[in-house]
């Protein structure tokens, strides 16, 4: 037996190997309380605060989740594209949302009453092996997220975020285009100032790292910067 692989520290690390969620198969099948709800660019799917009644399944889009402070002060605790849930945290006996969910992009959701959702997990195993290997792996991500934080520089940081935001390690194809989003969401996002994130930016696009001329493209050869020590 070789050498167990690691992998290094920071580096975004791939979800595990899941099967897809059938979300046809799943508006399709009798007697289900869901329906499909499209939403606006900026507009709120859910409120901080809010009675949390369903879980949500993205189909299309990207949708921001944000915490906001007794103080008014927001932080962006996630950035979520299609394929993934959102609001599962009423399945675990929450009644009120703990932040805010807001769509970045033309977004369309799978809107499922959580005691459906309830329901069809110990129903169907193959639904419930992929959201338990979902939940498992954004308990990973949330992990490596507080690592990233806690030791690396706000450099590498920016970097990882970038590259999970173009989905890097996914099991499909990079999105190298990626949907609008502020400087400052992306301050936010790493713990940072906007000038320190535009100066980054401005240092990753002299580089090749990345392209933006209205709409942000991120280039592979920008892991090297997560890579370096």
């Amino acid at each position: 037996m070789g050498p167990k692989k690691t992998r290094a520290p920071g580096v975004p690390s791939p979800p595990p190997t899941t099967l897809a969620f059938d979300a046809q198969a799943f508006l399709d099948s009798a007697g289900v309380t869901r329906k499909v709800v499209a939403f606006r660019r900026a507009e709120t799917i859910f409120a901080q605060g809010d009675p949390a009644k369903a879980v949500m399944y993205i189909q299309q889009g990207g949708v921001k989740l944000s915490v906001i402070a007794a103080t008014g002060k927001e932080a962006v605790v996630a950035i979520l594209g299609p394929g993934e849930f959102l609001g599962e945290g009423c399945l675990a006996g929450q009644s009120l949302r703990m932040g805010t969910a807001t769509a970045m992009t033309p977004s369309t959701l799978l809107v499922i009453d959580r005691h459906e959702m309830a329901r069809a997990l110990h129903a169907d195993h193959a639904l419930s092996d992929v959201f338990i290997k979902y939940v498992l792996a954004r308990n990973i991500r949330v992990e490596e997220d507080l690592i990233d934080q806690l030791f690396n520089s706000s450099e590498k940081r920016l970097a990882r975020t970038l590259l999970l935001l173009a989905r890097y390690g996914k099991q499909s194809p990079p999105e190298s285009v990626l949907p609008a989003i502020s400087q400052e969401v992306l301050a936010e996002m790493i713990g940072t100032t906007r000038s320190r994130v535009n100066f980054f930016m401005n240092k990753f696009r002299k580089l090749g790292f990345i392209e933006y001329d209205g709409e942000l493209r991120v280039n592979s050869s920008l892991l090297t910067v997560v890579l370096h020590e």
